[in-house]
């Protein structure tokens, strides 16, 4: 006998519902709270470039032997994208080119304890207008403190 399929109930899944109390034409709520950045300590987060691609997954297996084109950032998980590209810009000179586009990965040990580098957006170094990737948050995109953010200058 054949059973007959289930659904699992997941938050996120599915059509969203409205709120009975919330009035429709309100935005949805970021789903994270934002930072009072006066009074959250910043995290330290370590940033690796490289011009032309992303670093390898075994670029980062032992420890105190990363890449050495490495850049360390004071921020909150609430920093965008765009906040990001433009810190890039004040270290990597090839990051400023007009026609620049910068790929973000984090670079996170799996269950096994081998890294995995998750690509989780991409901005341009100028634009005529603002994209999609310019306004994720660090928190949007499930980055854990600990987390390196590998940055692809192509």
């Amino acid at each position: 006998m054949a059973a007959a399929p289930q659904t699992q109930n997941r938050p996120g899944s599915g059509r969203a519902r409205p709120h009975p109390n919330r009035p429709q034409d309100l935005p949805p709520r970021p789903r994270f709270e934002p930072v009072d950045r006066e009074k959250t300590c910043p995290l330290l987060l370590r940033v690796f470039t490289k011009i032309g691609s992303h670093h390898t997954a075994e670029d980062f297996a032992v420890r105190g032997k990363e890449p050495k084109d490495e850049v360390q950032i004071y921020t909150w998980k609430d920093a965008t994208l765009r906040e990001l590209t433009d810190l890039v810009k004040e270290v990597a000179p090839e990051a400023r080119r007009r026609n620049a586009k910068l790929s973000f990965a984090f670079v996170y040990p799996d269950k096994r304890g081998r890294f995995v580098l998750r690509q989780v957006g991409v901005t341009h170094s100028y634009g005529n207008g603002r994209r999609l990737d310019d306004s994720k948050a660090l928190a949007d995109l499930s980055f854990e403190i600990g987390d390196y953010l590998d940055v692809a200058i192509l």
